[in-house]
């Protein structure tokens, strides 16, 4: 039952994000930027309705009060899908750094421009960095915070990489705080394969760090160490 409820999970949910994509970028543009995210919070709740229904996969969140009233840079751990739409439930409305490629898909790429995404060319090296650090000023200033994968890809669950420097560089020059986030999701939905595993994602909040004027690998370094002991808190927890 799990491998069919996979699979009517993994269809509705491809259906659903060309369709609602195509809605989205249709009145999209005649709406506010909170608006806009208004509509993608009720699309990724509805996602998650269905994966609860058909996966009996769910999720709760802790330390919510952790998250500062202010913009802010966000640092997810990046090992699932899960958390690319998850991220949109938790927190303030949070701009996505992405990989530029997504930009090309029918639809869903115009509504992340809706979204006021900062789109980044992989192996752009500095002119990448730069370029996040500019346009993210930008949109902290405009009120939204900012969200950033900083392994940069996914990673298997269990797994890390370094980090990029971006987010750290941005708040640092911009004095925001980092708000670093774990979570076991690549435990039950793998960033590879069709299986999502039943049970529940946690996601975990931690303290804001500081981040004004520091080193952007320290910010980096302090950052991972939290993310990382948090992972493994929660798998042995589960275990």
């Amino acid at each position: 039952m799990q491998t069919l409820g996979s699979i009517v999970f993994t269809t509705f949910l491809f259906l659903w994000t060309i369709g609602y994509a195509a809605f989205f970028v249709l009145i999209g543009g005649f709406m506010s930027h909170r608006r806009r995210f208004a509509l993608i919070e009720w699309y990724a709740e509805r996602i998650f309705d269905v994966l609860r229904i058909t996966c009996k996969l769910d999720y709760r969140v802790e330390g919510l009060e952790n998250i500062p009233a202010e913009p802010h840079v966000a640092y997810w751990k990046h090992s699932s899908a899960w958390e690319t739409f998850g991220q949109f439930l938790v927190g303030p409305p949070k701009v996505i750094v992405l990989k530029h490629e997504l930009m090309y898909i029918p639809f869903v790429g115009f509504g992340l421009w809706l979204l006021r995404s900062i789109d980044v060319r992989r192996g752009a090296g500095a002119s990448a960095v730069n370029q996040v650090v500019s346009q993210g000023r930008s949109r902290l200033a405009e009120g939204l915070s900012i969200l950033i994968f900083p392994e940069g890809t996914r990673v298997a669950a269990g797994e890390t990489r370094r980090y990029g420097v971006s987010g750290a560089l941005l708040a640092s020059r911009t004095g925001c705080k980092v708000v670093p986030v774990a979570h076991d999701a690549g435990f039950y939905w793998p960033r590879r394969g069709l299986m999502k595993k039943p049970g529940t994602v946690r996601v975990i909040v931690g303290p804001p760090i500081n981040a004004g004027g520091r080193e952007p690998r320290e910010i980096n370094d302090e950052a991972q160490a939290w993310i990382e002991a948090t992972i493994t808190r929660i798998r042995t927890e589960r275990s």
